[in-house]
């Protein structure tokens, strides 16, 4: 039996497949991607807009993926999520920091799931909060899993900010940061993203072999020195490597 094509859905998948690797645009940036003309790009980004799946930014005018898709890629990675889970619960009870999961999403890194610390002073991250991949220890992790030229992709357009004195601010340094973290398992920030903050975390791999997610332990800088760091490093080298079997990568 013949498939039928719906062309009005081949094109709205192209309209979303545009914000892979970037994190907004106009347009006319997304008439040019999808060799669309600018009248039909215009009305399906008004019914992605309309349905939540595209939102856009009240300042520059240009659209992001809206919170729908997020909604929804919870469902999908439920299974993920189930996996992960008792190793978070794990690595808190082994080293009494704050344990985060993450997932990529372009050039930025979606929080899905957290344990918290027992101390008083702790790291707070709500679930879906958003954050750039260059200046976060989960988004150096995943880059690390990556190609050089999957990496390349996903910079292209970033506008590196200083969060902190210490921030990576240039695409040139974060390249050989990723090849040092690749070497040892393992990326940090350190006060990086905010002062007195730091973070260890390890990638994790899905059956391509190509790093989508990640587990980070964040603590303070008081609690987080290079001896503790190193151990939380290998702790999560293990969790990551279990877990991305699990889920079918092959070495």
């Amino acid at each position: 039996m013949s498939k039928t094509i719906i062309q009005s859905v081949v094109k709205a998948i192209a309209i979303l497949k545009c914000f892979e690797n970037e994190k907004e645009l106009g347009i006319t940036e997304i008439s040019r991607k999808t060799v669309l003309n600018k009248s039909t790009t215009f009305n399906m980004v008004t019914t992605l807009q309309l349905h939540g799946f595209l939102e856009q930014d009240a300042d520059t005018l240009k659209y992001r993926l809206g919170m729908e898709l997020y909604r929804i890629g919870m469902t999908v990675h439920v299974d993920l999520r189930k996996i992960v889970f008792p190793y978070l619960d794990e690595l808190v009870s082994a080293f009494k920091e704050t344990v985060n999961f993450v997932l990529r999403d372009g050039a930025d890194v979606v929080y899905m799931d957290k344990v918290e610390s027992p101390h008083s002073m702790r790291i707070s991250t709500g679930a879906g909060t958003r954050l750039p991949l260059y200046a976060t220890a989960v988004g150096k992790a995943i880059l690390s899993g990556l190609s050089a030229e999957e990496v390349s992709a996903i910079l292209r357009g970033v506008s590196f900010a200083g969060y902190t004195n210490n921030t990576i601010s240039n695409e040139t340094d974060l390249v050989q940061y990723i090849k040092q973290a690749k070497e040892q398992g393992y990326a940090e920030d350190i006060e990086e993203l905010e002062p007195g903050l730091i973070c260890v975390a390890a990638p994790i791999f899905n059956f391509k072999g190509k790093a989508y997610a990640a587990i980070s332990i964040s603590g303070p800088t008081s609690r987080m020195n290079a001896s503790v760091r190193a151990e939380m490093g290998r702790a999560l080298v293990t969790v990551t490597q279990e877990i991305s079997d699990k889920i079918g990568y092959k070495r």
